[in-house]
């Protein structure tokens, strides 16, 4: 579907289509509602692309379920809480959505979890990282699916820390996950006997960051890591390299990147970033035949957060047709009682806390020579098991979680 139809669906502010009521049955159709970013950084990662994985996943769960349809609305939630928020409740209060899925970016992610905690509706987040989502702020209608700063922290820096690197020097952006993931990472660097060298922090959307990667350089570190994600992460990786920052003694690490971030950069530039995902089209048949069908629809190979958007509503969908209602209370429990074994992983176990547990992928960015193909861009370097990378059930502080 090509974007000018997604966006035919919203509203000239971008705000959310203007919806009708659903019909005053006594079953109305199932609806899922979108809430995501179609114009500003997060677009390419989310955006129109996370509409059409929830489009296949709805095709895969036959298109209906409980005898009625499923139906799938979108909004964009232009990167402020306060939009987010507003769409969120209108689709709850009145426009009959049972499920929110995919909310990049964790500042809005945040608030709409309030909103649906309070609301008694289930929210399956793709594109939110922060850890407070499943730790302070958990709600038992909230899902993170896809990743968290624990996670990409533990596959990047450990990984870093153990082929030797001592010292970090972070550039983070002055948001939730930003200071989520610095924060993570700083602990875990000093827990494993490396040092912080600094760190800058700059406002989202900085188009010039060579101030912040010149103050990277002149500490020494070993490692400059890039603690946010895009566009800001695209713009620190170009404009490191015309520093020759990443090509000699200094390593430069993306905590946060999407392949859709390094095939935007490219791998002349990209090549030999370490970063971690949650998923990557061609690690095997299942992923190559299913990024394929989405390659068709939306003219790209998916990245992580999209992934994750298609296997967290087909997993919500099961559980509606296995336990024979929408009751919020029963398919979430429905959810945590059954894994997660879909084409984004086998065996995910979705915890009390919200958090969706799974393996991940260590990759570096290829160099250009090994790339067959324009998305041919990852080598996979390892596999992290997620009882390793997601952190422990009790230490993210989650009042649902006794003890």
């Amino acid at each position: 579907m090509k974007r000018r139809s997604f966006m035919a669906a919203a509203t000239s502010a971008g705000v959310a289509a203007s919806l009708p009521r659903p019909a005053r049955t006594a079953t109305p159709p199932i609806r899922i509602g979108v809430l995501t970013d179609m114009n500003a950084g997060a677009a390419d990662m989310s955006g129109a692309g996370s509409v059409t994985a929830a489009r296949l996943a709805i095709a895969d769960a036959g298109g209906s379920a409980l005898g009625q349809p499923i139906e799938l609305v979108f909004g964009d939630h232009q990167m402020k809480p306060d939009v987010g928020g507003m769409i969120a409740s209108k689709w709850y209060d009145t426009q009959g959505v049972d499920l929110i899925a995919d909310v990049p970016f964790s500042a809005v992610g945040l608030a709409v979890q309030g909103i649906a905690r309070q609301k008694k509706k289930l929210l399956i987040v793709s594109g939110t990282g922060a850890d407070e989502f499943t730790g302070k702020l958990c709600s038992p209608y909230g899902m993170q699916w896809t990743f968290d700063s624990t996670a990409l922290a533990n596959g990047t820096a450990s990984t870093l820390l153990a082929r030797g690197a001592k010292s970090f020097y972070f550039i983070t952006p002055d948001y939730a996950f930003g200071h989520s993931m610095e924060r993570v990472a700083t602990a875990l660097v000093k827990a494993k006997g490396g040092t912080v060298a600094g760190h800058s922090i700059y406002p989202f959307g900085t188009p010039d960051m060579s101030s912040y990667l010149l103050a990277a350089q002149a500490s020494g570190a070993d490692v400059i890591a890039i603690s946010g994600g895009p566009p800001d992460n695209i713009n620190c990786v170009k404009q490191a390299a015309s520093f020759g920052i990443g090509r000699g003694r200094q390593q430069l690490a993306a905590m946060l990147a999407f392949i859709n971030d390094i095939h935007a950069i490219g791998l002349p530039v990209a090549q030999g970033l370490v970063l971690t995902t949650a998923f990557y089209w061609d690690r095997d048949d299942r992923t190559r035949a299913w990024s394929a069908r989405f390659h068709k629809a939306a003219g790209k190979m998916p990245s992580m957060t999209q992934a994750g958007v298609y296997s967290g509503v087909l997993h919500y969908l099961k559980a509606v047709q296995a336990t024979g209602t929408r009751d919020p209370d029963a398919v979430a429990a429905k959810m945590r009682a059954t894994k997660v074994d879909d084409m984004f992983t086998q065996g995910g176990v979705l915890r009390p806390d919200g958090l969706m547990v799974h393996d991940l992928l260590l990759v570096r960015a290829k160099p250009p020579a090994q790339s067959k193909s324009a998305w041919d861009l990852y080598e996979i370097l390892s596999r992290i098991p997620g009882s390793e990378a997601f952190p422990a059930l009790k230490a993210e502080g989650c009042p649902l979680v006794p003890g």
